[in-house]
């Protein structure tokens, strides 16, 4: 394993054995996160996307669903992750006819000890994977990612914003 040197492996017991963060000692704390991600479509998919008209309906709405019930059961599918009480989840996506694409981004909020990060990224993938779903049966060539944290705020590390864009 590599070395950190700002504090020890809050993950990993001393025994070296995965182990739930207790966040018992930190403050709340009003928490935001921001994530992004990309589904490439293709040529015979977009048109129907964009008009909600694939064969298992309109992928967006379902897509959005699927979104908010991820980031409420994040916890229930990544094992180190807090349960955590959230305030908002907002969905929003936009459609690219030059790429055949749909962008979307969730952010997230909630007031608490630990951060919504995870809760922001799974609901993003989820989001993409029921669009995945909703549209295979016109065609399999999509494309999912990149995904990614845009920005996090509250906690005790403070604000982060993607520098690349």
């Amino acid at each position: 394993m590599g070395e950190r040197s700002d504090r020890e492996l809050t993950h990993i017991d001393a025994d070296g054995r995965p182990r739930m963060v207790d966040v018992g000692d930190k403050d709340i704390t009003d928490r935001r996160a921001v994530a992004s991600g990309r589904i490439v479509v293709g040529p015979r998919v977009y048109p129907l996307l964009t008009a909600g008209d694939l064969p298992k309906g309109d992928a967006c709405v379902t897509a959005r669903l699927a979104a908010i019930q991820a980031a409420k059961r994040t916890s229930d599918v990544i094992p180190l992750c807090h349960a955590i009480p959230l305030d908002g989840v907002d969905v929003d996506w936009k459609f690219d006819s030059g790429d055949l694409a749909i962008d979307v981004t969730v952010t997230v909020r909630c007031h608490a000890r630990t951060g919504v990060e995870m809760e922001a990224l799974h609901a993003v993938s989820v989001f993409l994977l029921t669009i995945y779903d909703m549209a295979k049966a016109v065609d399999h060539d999509m494309t999912i990612g990149p995904l990614r944290l845009e920005a996090k705020s509250g906690g005790r590390g403070g604000d982060h914003r993607r520098s690349d864009g």
